[in-house]
């Protein structure tokens, strides 16, 4: 086997083991702690007339299982949409959020949740991924008009006017309703606390439709990064490759945020570390960004649980506390090197 292979197989296996590990505790931490065993028991064991391992099971099952599923499911679509927009865009600090799907389903939340009073997450799942859906199309949409259609600048704009305008509206409708701000504010945290199956059913089956799409659109992604000119003169239809890729990345962000809230920084932040340690071929860039950005948030909720217990942090709290830093640290060492 190559050895640059053989290298980028290992450094899989070796995230795949601690994404185990990382799910592992996450059962057993929380307000109230879990051994080994009773997680176990918790997973596994029949209904016992026992009401600690009653509880125990209630805990595992209905509690820690599906937040367990969430943050692997969102955190693998964040961490692929964010390396397939920066791909898309040729942007090294472009994240997910610059296609206004954040914004999108932000907007959509608040406004269904005032006309129509919807409160439960899985009243407003499929409110909230039709935002970011539609404000992903508008976006790309907008992009495709005028002298720079298609250029990766013009995307960004028109994603970051749409995101502006759709951040208005949101605040506007919030401010005038009192339940859509109380949503808004439980929402916004971005947390994936108190989610059931029956939420992330749905969206992991987006999830997987995006996923799927990616990986078609990988080897264009590459020649895409060398320009588009060299693209077309490699028989790349850059129009539809993009097309694809946008799609794409709506159906995992879109899915995710529709879930959990907006996570920010979250993408931005597991293609640089992924990159890092694959190098720029998009083929292992997105396995690698997938269960990395899987792990991430998984250890952002587990130490949610931990800093403030009994209470605790909601996972894109610590997400943004740790990719604020990340963000600027990449802007001042792009700086740096340009000077």
């Amino acid at each position: 086997m190559n050895p640059i292979r053989g290298r980028r197989v290992g450094g899989l296996a070796v995230l795949g083991a601690v994404l185990v590990t990382a799910a592992a505790v996450s059962l057993a931490v929380g307000a109230r702690a879990l051994s080994p065993a009773e997680v176990w028991h918790g997973l596994f064991a029949a209904p016992d007339p026992d009401q600690r391992l009653t509880e125990i099971r209630l805990i595992v099952r209905t509690v820690r299982v599906p937040r367990t599923v969430l943050a692997i499911v969102a955190g693998v679509a964040l961490g692929v949409g964010g390396a397939l927009i920066q791909g898309h865009t040729r942007n090294p600090i472009a994240d997910t959020g610059l296609l206004g799907v954040n914004a999108g389903a932000s907007f959509a939340v608040v406004t269904v949740t005032a006309v129509f009073g919807l409160s439960g997450p899985f009243q407003y799942l499929w409110f909230a991924f039709l935002g970011a859906a539609l404000a992903g199309v508008v976006v790309f949409g907008l992009a495709s008009l005028g002298r720079g259609a298609g250029h990766p600048l013009t995307l960004a704009l028109a994603g970051q006017g749409v995101a502006v305008f759709l951040a208005a509206m949101t605040t506007a409708v919030a401010l005038s309703d009192q339940k859509s701000l109380n949503a808004l504010r439980f929402w916004n945290a971005g947390s994936v606390a108190g989610v059931g199956f029956d939420v992330i059913g749905p969206v992991s089956a987006f999830v997987a439709a995006g996923l799927l799409l990616a990986f078609v659109t990988l080897p264009a992604v590459n020649l895409l990064n060398l320009g588009e000119d060299v693209a077309r003169g490699l028989g790349v239809n850059v129009a539809l490759s993009r097309t694809l890729g946008i799609a794409a990345i709506t159906l995992l962000a879109g899915a995710a945020t529709a879930a959990c809230g907006p996570i920010a920084f979250l993408g931005l932040m597991v293609a640089h570390l992924a990159r890092s340690l694959t190098g720029p071929d998009y083929r292992w860039l997105v396995p690698y960004t997938g269960l990395l950005g899987a792990i991430v948030l998984l250890l952002c909720d587990i130490a949610g649980r931990l800093v403030v217990r009994p209470g605790e942090l909601d996972a894109g709290v610590l997400v943004a506390l740790a990719g604020a830093p990340f963000f600027a640290a990449l802007v001042w060492l792009g700086k740096v090197r340009n000077t």
